[in-house]
């Protein structure tokens, strides 16, 4: 049997969200004795629901996140959300510290694997486990530069993924790593967790398909990481 690794965050009412979109609201529409009470006794279906933005959670970015022309998350490739993939051991950056071209090309050659071309490649920088779910898990995580984004994007990767609500460090270098995504063709995942379980584990099957809202502009998504036998 492969082994599967979770690198979602748990939804749940009123958990962390980025400062300035909606908050997650999960409540109960009707409960089990409201349901039996109305299907005069028979049986009881209780049902709840959710209210979140795109970007909730662990999420994926659509290129429409980036430009008003950029592909919607109901259109993007779902071939690029089976790829392979390789984590990264950042867990050495300070609170809120740039992450550079060099601190990148440094932490895959000591990974001893390759960056793979068409696939993904995952950031451990620790900030999840830290600070989860306190304050500064919203204000105080390291980010990838515009100048680490680029390099990243001539790895040849079709994203990257990070366990912080941003990919960048929180500011302007982080609205403008967005428009280095959009100018490179490229996306990111941001919110995920357990990254920490992969290091050193060589290269998996990372899965992160999203919902399919039309126009969306990013997509919450179960995202794995998959360890064939």
């Amino acid at each position: 049997m492969p082994k599967i690794v979770d690198l979602s965050r748990e939804l749940y009412h009123r958990a962390p969200a980025y400062p300035g979109q909606p908050p997650i609201i999960h409540g109960v529409w009707k409960s089990h004795d409201e349901a039996y009470a109305d299907s005069g006794n028979v049986h009881g279906n209780s049902v709840m629901y959710f209210s979140m933005p795109d970007h909730g959670g662990t999420h994926l970015d659509a290129p429409r996140h980036f430009s008003v022309t950029g592909t919607p998350i109901n259109e993007y490739p779902l071939e690029s959300c089976y790829v392979m993939g390789t984590c990264i051991d950042l867990r050495h950056m300070e609170p809120k510290a740039w992450i550079s071209p060099d601190d990148l090309a440094a932490a895959v050659e000591k990974s001893g694997e390759p960056l793979v071309k068409g696939g993904t490649v995952l950031l451990c920088t620790g900030h999840h486990e830290r600070t989860y779910p306190t304050p500064a898990y919203s204000t105080d995580n390291p980010g990838v530069t515009v100048p680490a984004t680029e390099w990243l994007a001539e790895q040849g990767v079709v994203h990257f993924g990070i366990d912080s609500m941003r990919p960048g460090p929180m500011g302007d270098e982080n609205s403008l790593v967005h428009k280095a995504c959009r100018d490179k063709g490229i996306t990111h995942l941001e919110s995920l967790c357990n990254l920490e379980q992969l290091l050193g584990q060589g290269q998996f099957r990372f899965v992160c398909f999203p919902l399919k809202f039309r126009g969306g502009t990013g997509s919450p998504v179960r995202a794995v990481a998959i360890f064939e036998d």
